[in-house]
């Protein structure tokens, strides 16, 4: 199959990069009005926007800004493909692109296209979502609709998706693209795994319905695909059976060792929680008084003298979900389960919230944030998965060490299993049974100078990756981001060569996803 037309450009001079450059510039500006021109002309039921756009040059990361050129709104799922089949038939002299965008949660300008054009995927929310019941229910949705309202419509029916992400104010098309995990993932694997078909939009315009039965290598390329190989329009979610409360629970551990092997006890165990998490807490100030709040200690008098000031310590999140008539059968199985654990028998604490209210929980610490102006900020995220193998020479070399403090943001690890996730779809694991997400999740101060300004974080984050990079750990981020098509090669391993032929079987032009920066559009020069 021949290599698609996107490899990156290689200079043999500084003066040639410069001509290139300039040739590149001139094009643009000499493409933009007829851009503009030809979009104008073009026959959809939604609309185009070529002023006011500045919310598709920003996202949740907030470092990176660039201006599209236009942005679509679609009302259906053909103004999509003819806007991409468009773009396709003007061929690579143009240089336009086109990325997805959903709700903005993008970190490193991914969801961005610079002078290109951005669809705007939440338009196509308003579209019925169609709940199926029967042995194997699941929901039909577009691809622009947030998992917070799948949640409230699949109640209505008594179900629910399995997996989830932390954070459900996101699109499905996005999480699809990347993966979707949270503490549901060791039981149920990533979001990603539990779909059954999908409606795409392939980078020549084409919308093809696939599934693993019907068009299987494009069900499998747009499934952690990072929007390279197709822009989702509606996916069709594997449900169950909804509880309607959660028992909450939270421990503590000093050592991070029995922390790790009572989190992978629980995720091998048959009989275990519903949600299993872990966090690490470093130097943070006050942190039994902060959780009181919401949560009761079987022993508040020790609880009280519980203090972490200087400390490294390591929380284990865990849920048992129920419905209110299983109450008692229920505290006795999390009784037991808890006497199998070794965690700081004075740090237990114990709530009882609805499903809701549990799932959406830290869309009420974002309304928090927001309220006190620390939530549009700059997010300098670094999410890790981590070979079990590998995890306590991690756990060594990073907690307590490179970071000296988590009071900016949570930072996140805990185990999922393997046999959970799909080899056949795009996303990249370590080679082990069992791995580690680790996610340093903090929020960068505009204009400090102390410990949590943007470059210090940043500064914090390389030195993780070249620890990780010195010490051989095998690591693969999630949620990836690279400046090099080499680095690309380098995350993909031996999958590099299957992610070129997708992308020349369903992108030749490599119009998709340019803020990915994995395959760069070939652009003639005058």
């Amino acid at each position: 199959m021949r290599r698609p037309s996107m490899s990156f450009v290689k200079p043999k001079s500084i003066l040639s990069t410069i001509l290139l450059v300039c040739c590149m510039a001139i094009r643009l500006c000499l493409c933009s009005s007829s851009v503009v021109s030809s979009l104008k002309a073009l026959h959809v039921q939604g609309q185009f926007s070529f002023d006011g756009n500045e919310f598709a040059a920003t996202d949740f990361g907030n470092q990176f800004h660039f201006l599209p050129s236009a942005v679509l709104h679609p009302k259906k799922v053909s103004d999509i493909a003819a806007t991409i089949k468009h773009v396709w038939q003007m061929g690579p002299a143009s240089g336009l692109t086109v990325a997805a965008r959903g709700h903005g949660h993008s970190l490193q300008g991914q969801a961005q296209a610079p002078q290109g054009i951005v669809i705007n995927m939440e338009s196509l929310s308003g579209q019925e979502m169609q709940v199926h019941r029967g042995k194997f229910p699941y929901v039909d949705v577009p691809a622009g609709e947030l998992w917070i309202n799948i949640l409230h419509e699949c109640l209505k029916y008594g179900l629910a998706p399995k997996s989830w992400t932390d954070y459900l104010h996101l699109t499905v098309g996005g999480t699809l693209s990347n993966a979707g995990i949270s503490g549901q993932a060791f039981r149920h694997g990533p979001q990603i795994s539990n779909v059954h078909q999908l409606e795409v939009v392939t980078g020549k315009g084409e919308v093809v319905v696939c599934s693993e039965e019907k068009n299987a290598d494009l069900f499998h390329a747009v499934l952690g695909g990072l929007g390279q190989f197709g822009i989702i329009t509606r996916a069709r979610i594997s449900l169950e059976p909804a509880p309607k409360m959660v028992k909450w629970i939270r421990v503590l551990y000093s050592d991070f060792s029995t922390f790790a092997r009572d989190q992978e006890h629980l995720i091998s165990a048959e009989n275990t929680f519903d949600y299993i998490e872990g966090l690490v807490i470093v130097n943070k100030t006050g942190l039994i008084n902060n959780w009181r709040a919401s949560f009761n200690p079987e022993d508040p008098e020790q609880a009280s003298q519980f203090v972490s000031d200087g400390r490294t310590l390591f929380c284990l999140e865990l849920t048992k979900n129920f419905n209110p008539d299983e109450a008692t059968k229920i505290n006795k199985e999390i009784k037991s389960l808890l006497s199998q654990l070794s965690y700081i028998p004075s740090t237990l604490f114990v709530t009882e919230v609805s499903y809701v209210e549990f799932l959406d929980r830290v869309h009420a610490a974002e309304l928090k944030l927001r309220s006190k102006g620390l939530w549009e900020l700059p997010h300098p995220w670094l999410n890790l998965l981590v070979p079990r193998s590998k995890i306590h020479s991690f756990a060594e070399g990073v907690f307590g060490s490179i970071l000296t403090d988590t009071n900016n943001g949570p930072v996140l690890v805990y185990p999922v299993n393997k046999s959970k996730w799909d080899n056949r779809t795009s996303f990249v694991t370590p080679e082990e049974d069992i791995f580690y997400l680790v996610a340093f999740l903090p929020h960068a101060v505009p204009s400090s100078t102390e410990n949590n300004g943007l470059q210090h974080l940043l500064s914090i984050n390389k030195r993780i990756l070249n620890f990780c990079e010195a010490a051989h750990l095998g690591v693969k981020q999630y949620l990836p981001y690279y400046t090099t098509q080499e680095e690309w090669r380098s995350h993909y391993g031996p999958r590099w060569e299957v992610l070129v032929q997708r992308k020349s079987a369903y992108d030749p032009l490599a119009i998709l996803a340019p803020g990915q920066r994995i395959f760069q559009k070939a652009i003639s020069v005058l």
